[in-house]
């Protein structure tokens, strides 16, 4: 198995949790649809991964270069389509697929080929391939195909939404931002339901820390097998906070660090997601295995920045490789950090010029309230409920939580909730200005 992932989807106006703003209607494609992808064509993988996920609802949560795998990936990995690229050898590849009748009989196979040969198809047909796509794949006629036979698939819940905190550079604020996001969308949810919260630096991590959580287990006990995790095992090992955020440590070594590949990372992260409403991952890092996979796997890719030459170069780089390997760019959110600080002249407006994109949002700068809230352990919600950073934050969880019912009440009230966020790339509303954001303050 060559990699595994969950893919982001846009940032959905639409995605909310209070029950009163989701969309209607039975079309399945309202709902999430994993694919297992396979391919064996580094060439065509980057336009074969844009394609896919060009549409919002799919996530890739496993990537394949071995048919041999197909049954142990299937095991593995919550999947509600099987996307498989037939080409060079399509009899070989099909001969694989037909255990999966067994294994696996109820979910849907699509193969994707060149070839027209009426005996490949055929033989797709009778190993159980739903439906033969043909080369290049089509997001239209890909997007129908997996409604009509992904329509039929019943599921007792919709997966956790997975959210990332990536840094543009070291010290952006990235750990701090993902516990209070986590704090407050605990908060949100209330106790029926949980929050999680991931360490993905696996050598320095310090979420743990800044909760001041102690236990016996870390994500490293639960990456010693490749085999789906047992939901008591997964539950074992968080430690829950006062606060409902159910942390998951960092390795207690670096040799623990070292054995950890980018399929347990998956793993880990997809039996969180059945067990939780949100998962806050801080990471990925770069010094970390499975990074580009939570980029894959993440409902939510927040980019932190700061306003300083460096991390907004780093911030462009990033993205452009990115687009280099199929992913789908519009799926990064930019988040500035820090507002308020004297940034030697750069402004938000040039930050959004320079990477052609909208912020999402802003958060002030602080540094007094939220190095006293590091130093000793205890989240902003508890000790600085009331600063601006903390305002912010607990906004930016509204809007993740239930952006529709958010958008309301700020057209009701005006003013200040408007101004806390900048809109999406290609929002209709206009951009709230500089001028127009409440007195500066960010997070230290």
């Amino acid at each position: 198995m060559r990699r595994a992932r969950v893919v982001p989807h846009y940032w959905e106006e639409g995605a909310c949790r209070c029950g009163r703003c989701s969309p209607s209607g039975d079309n399945v494609m309202a709902q999430t649809v994993r694919v297992i992808l396979y391919t064996t064509n580094e060439s065509t993988l980057p336009e074969l991964r844009r394609v896919v996920t060009s549409l919002p609802q799919m996530r890739i949560v496993a990537e394949l270069e071995e048919a041999s795998f197909f049954a142990q990936a299937v095991s593995q990995f919550p999947a509600d389509l099987l996307l498989v690229d037939l080409d060079p050898n399509p009899l070989v590849v099909i001969e694989c697929l037909k255990p999966l009748q067994e294994v696996a009989p109820e979910l849907p196979i699509f193969a994707l080929s060149s070839q027209t040969d009426g005996n490949v198809v055929l033989s797709a047909m009778r190993a159980g391939i739903k439906e033969y796509l043909l080369k290049p794949l089509n997001p239209e006629e890909f997007e129908q195909a997996a409604t009509r036979c992904v329509r039929t698939q019943t599921r007792t819940k919709e997966p956790g939404k997975l959210i990332s905190i990536m840094g543009s550079s070291g010290g952006v604020g990235c750990t701090t931002l993902a516990t209070n996001l986590a704090v407050e969308l605990a908060d949100l949810v209330g106790s029926e339901q949980r929050v999680a919260l991931v360490d993905l630096d696996f050598r320095f991590g310090h979420v743990a820390t800044m909760l001041d959580v102690h236990g016996q287990f870390t994500v490293a006990d639960l990456c010693s097998t490749p085999e789906e995790l047992d939901p008591q095992m997964v539950l074992k090992a968080l430690i829950r906070h006062e606060s409902g955020v159910h942390v998951l440590r960092r390795p207690h070594t670096f040799a623990q660090a070292e054995m950890i590949t980018a399929a347990h990372c998956a793993n880990v992260l997809q039996s969180l997601q059945d067990l939780c409403a949100y998962v806050v991952v801080d990471g990925p890092t770069r010094h970390d295995p499975g990074g580009r996979c939570v980029l894959d796997a993440a409902d939510y890719n927040l980019l932190l920045i700061q306003l300083l030459v460096t991390s907004v170069r780093n911030a462009d780089r990033m993205v452009q490789e990115l687009a280099v390997q199929g992913y789908n760019t519009q799926r990064v959110q930019f988040v500035c950090n820090r507002l308020g600080r004297d940034s030697g002249h750069l402004t938000v407006d040039q930050v959004e010029t320079i990477l052609n994109r909208k912020l999402l949002c802003t958060i002030l700068d602080d540094w007094k309230s939220v190095s006293e809230s590091i130093n000793i352990g205890q989240p902003l919600k508890k000790e600085h409920d009331r600063t601006k950073v903390r305002q912010d934050i607990r906004a930016l969880a509204q809007r993740i939580h239930c952006p529709e019912a958010l958008a309301a009440e700020a057209g009701r009230r005006g003013g200040l909730l408007q101004k806390l966020f900048r809109r999406p790339a290609g929002a209709k509303e206009e951009v709230v200005r500089d001028s127009d954001l409440p007195t500066p303050a960010t997070i230290g």
